[in-house]
């Protein structure tokens, strides 16, 4: 099976040296995606909300550059700032998920790149 590298100029270019995901088989693996804007580049203003709402809808636009879409992710790994936020993330995550809840880690971290508040990466298919 080949890798193959997947970018999309819909979301956040890489800020270092690794791929906006990747691609072995039928399976994708995406970075954590931040809340920056993909045309600026800068993080969203307006607090955790906000955040989360672009931070998904990179992930969204990653997966839909490998072929794939939310319905078709596993598992997500969310990184949050403060764990105090979880049930405003969750409802943020809920809508965008709807009834396809993939599995999920939540780990409340010191810090993530460019300070947001939040990271989200995750493992899909491509049906």
């Amino acid at each position: 099976m080949d890798k193959s590298v997947i970018s999309t100029k819909k979301a956040p270019a890489a800020i270092g040296p690794y791929s906006q995901a990747v691609r072995l088989g039928n399976l994708i693996f995406t970075s954590g995606q931040i809340p920056a804007d993909p045309v600026s580049g800068e993080i969203v203003p307006g607090g955790v909300g906000p955040q989360v709402q672009q931070t998904l809808k990179n992930l969204e636009e990653v997966l839909i550059a490998a072929g794939a879409s939310l319905n078709s992710v596993l598992k997500t790994t969310l990184f949050i700032k403060n764990m105090e936020d979880f049930a405003i993330i969750n409802e943020i995550y809920a809508n965008f998920f709807g009834d396809q809840h993939p599995a999920r880690s939540c780990l409340e971290v010191a810090r993530l790149p460019k300070d947001v508040l939040v990271e989200v990466e995750a493992v899909a298919y491509i049906p």
